[in-house]
């Protein structure tokens, strides 16, 4: 069993885009800036963006950090997107969702300018995700591809399943590993809650993609061996024996699926550091971009 290794990846990753950012620097080009909107107190939100500020510092980009009240107007929110699209020193932005019931996500995420959506949720850019031409991918799903490259997981001709449709992971993850490219080429399934005879849909599956969000759902007896497991998920669940209180656990009964796995992913660890070093890419990109 190998470990997919999220977290020293990640570093990797970012070690690589520090290198090209002095290397811009060195050629007078422009230094990459991200900004991110976040709206009202949501603690995992204030805990992800204050990451994503910290691995900014860590590469060598520029960040904006625009904290707003989570009474704001929805069109007041629209005004913040419509002073940063038009902000030519910023290269990327993101506005980080969830966002406040009374704001229309989707309308927000229309209000980006594709140019500068390095979350890659923008329609006109998963448009040209589903038509493989150059875009922005979304983070997580991008930062999946960029581990299965970099452990050399053959994914040409497999049997994936991808549990979970959401539109942040399962569906492009469907639509990516499907495609002709370097790590694609697999046939895919794609199955959810309406799934019927889903064990023995997984039990055929070489790579597995879980995005579920349901604690240790997806157990031994549900793969085969020599399986490739992508785990997705995130749950955090109350263990008194933790000096935290909790423990986070992902969509895989990691222990038990393990030992009958070639490549797993941990939680924490896995996907989740990969995320914010492709949110970094992204931004490089559309700086580059510009040049």
């Amino acid at each position: 069993m190998i470990l997919l290794d999220g977290k020293k990846t990640s570093a990797d990753i970012k070690e690589e885009i520090a290198l090209e950012v002095r290397e811009l620097k060195n050629n007078e080009h422009k230094t990459p800036h991200l900004a991110a909107i976040i709206v009202g107190n949501n603690g995992a939100s204030i805990t992800y963006v204050n990451a994503k500020v910290k691995a900014c510092e860590r590469v060598g980009f520029e960040s904006t950090l625009i904290r707003l009240p989570e009474d704001i107007s929805e069109e007041d929110l629209l005004n913040e997107i419509a002073i940063l699209n038009v902000d030519n020193d910023i290269d990327g932005f993101i506005v980080q969702l969830p966002l406040p019931k009374h704001i229309d996500e989707q309308k927000v995420i229309m209000a980006v300018d594709p140019d500068k959506d390095v979350d890659g949720f923008h329609p006109t850019n998963v448009g040209k995700m589903a038509l493989n031409l150059p875009t922005f991918i979304s983070a997580t799903p991008f930062g999946i591809l960029e581990l299965l490259d970099r452990y050399q997981v053959e994914t040409s001709g497999k049997h994936v399943v991808v549990l979970g449709r959401s539109h942040i992971v399962g569906s492009p993850m469907s639509i990516l590993l499907s495609q002709k490219r370097k790590v694609g080429n697999a046939t895919v399934t794609m199955c959810h809650s309406r799934t019927k005879n889903l064990k023995e849909i997984t039990l055929q599956a070489d790579i597995i993609v879980t995005a579920i969000g349901i604690p240790e759902f997806l157990k031994a007896d549900m793969v085969k061996n020599n399986v490739t497991v992508i785990d997705v998920g995130i749950t955090r669940l109350a263990d008194p024996s933790k000096k935290s209180g909790f423990r986070l656990v992902g969509d895989v009964a990691f222990n038990e699926v393990a030992e009958k796995s070639e490549f797993i992913t941990p939680v924490p660890g896995g996907v989740g550091p990969m995320t914010i070093a492709m949110l970094l890419k992204n931004t490089l990109l559309a700086c580059k971009r510009k040049k």
